[in-house]
């Protein structure tokens, strides 16, 4: 299914206008405000007692805020995921020739929350080639698909939670392991990013460590999926 998927976005070109496609952009910036529009929320509700109680009364949710939060978001990424991989098959990827800027990274946040990130990132990766896309949000999900694919990543964009096998009531958030970490902040520094490996983990509020594939698994409960 996903290689079928893979061929049909494939058959359409990677277009560049001269002009942008205003209806388009609109669009594009709609579907963008909903991507975030509950993400929004529920990254606040836990610090922020009397926004979890407004929602809590909106919503009427007898149930965890949390979980219901994820429901309504659930169905807006279902609905965008759809109508992103129509415009991809028309289009090509919505860049910057076609919808400028910034709303030529609201397709990639969408594909960033979606579950075939595999499928679309060769995609991606010849927006960000072409210039059409930011090489470091091509690097941000390149890293997502390697987390994904249970391997270490390669710009230190990515971190992870999981609960400990020695503690499985406890969880831990970390930096996912880094090939070559020695390096990893001159390869930020190519792809774009302004801040180091370090400053990145300050601002997922994760403590920095330099980790392996092996160690991870024997502190935490990652199990062995592929």
């Amino acid at each position: 299914m996903k290689k079928c998927l893979f061929l049909l976005l494939c058959a359409g070109p990677l277009v560049s206008y001269g002009q942008i496609n205003e209806p388009l952009k609109r669009e594009l910036d709609s579907m963008f405000v909903l991507d975030q529009r509950y993400r929004s929320y529920i990254s606040e509700i836990h610090k922020n007692k009397k926004l979890a109680d407004s929602l809590m009364a909106a919503f009427n949710s007898k149930e965890n805020l949390n979980r219901t939060l994820w429901k309504y978001q659930n169905r807006v990424d279902s609905s965008n995921q759809i109508r992103t991989r129509e415009i991809i098959k028309t289009y090509g990827y919505p860049g910057s020739s076609l919808v400028g800027k910034p709303t030529h990274m609201a397709a990639w946040h969408i594909i960033q929350h979606s579950p075939d990130i595999a499928v679309y990132f060769p995609i991606i990766e010849k927006a960000g080639q072409a210039n059409e896309l930011p090489l470091s949000l091509v690097a941000m999900m390149q890293d997502r698909l390697l987390t994904e694919q249970r391997k270490p990543q390669i710009y230190g964009t990515q971190a992870s939670c999981y609960r400990l096998r020695a503690d499985p009531g406890k969880q831990e958030c970390f930096i996912w392991p880094i090939e070559n970490p020695a390096t990893v902040n001159e390869r930020r520094k190519k792809a774009g990013f302004t801040q180091t490996v370090e400053e990145n983990a300050k601002r997922l509020d994760v403590a920095y460590q330099v980790l392996t594939m092996e160690a991870i698994k024997q502190r935490y409960m990652i199990g062995d999926e592929k």
